[in-house]
């Protein structure tokens, strides 16, 4: 796991530099692409930093055109974020070697063998979720 971790680590740098992104500029665009739109606040509480933090970033993410923050419809006082897709397409594109390596590696196993290969995933993302969020309420 850690090979893997460290390997996925150094691809992301090479594809941050690429785009120049920091790493948690990438994780948190991750996040709101994903899980988006958000509030600055729950996608700090996601990422598991700082508020003022959340606005540097942000504020990098909306300067590169990666995200843009929209005022709540109902509450115009709110924030929301909101990633850009036009945008994920170039991101997406610097990945695309290792997407289709990981195609030709699911490829190998039955559809059996990808539940359980999934199932741990989900499992150790968990793990690891849980480990996150008692070392930060620790601190």
């Amino acid at each position: 796991m850690r090979d893997l971790h460290n390997q996925l680590s150094m691809l992301n740098r090479q594809v941050g530099t690429h785009l120049d992104l920091k790493d948690i500029d990438m994780d948190c665009l991750d996040l709101v692409s994903r899980q988006g739109p958000l509030s600055p606040t729950a996608l700090a509480r996601l990422a598991g930093l700082h508020p003022a933090t959340m606005t540097g970033i942000l504020d990098r993410l909306e300067r590169a055109g990666w995200i843009v923050r929209e005022r709540d419809a109902a509450d115009r006082r709110a924030v929301i974020v909101r990633a850009l897709p036009d945008r994920g397409k170039e991101m997406f594109g610097l990945f695309a070697g290792m997407n289709t390596a990981m195609d030709a590696i699911c490829a190998e196993y039955d559809d059996g063998q990808l539940r359980l290969v999934a199932d741990f995933l989900a499992k150790a993302t968990g793990a690891g979720r849980t480990a996150t969020h008692d070392l930060s309420a620790s601190a």
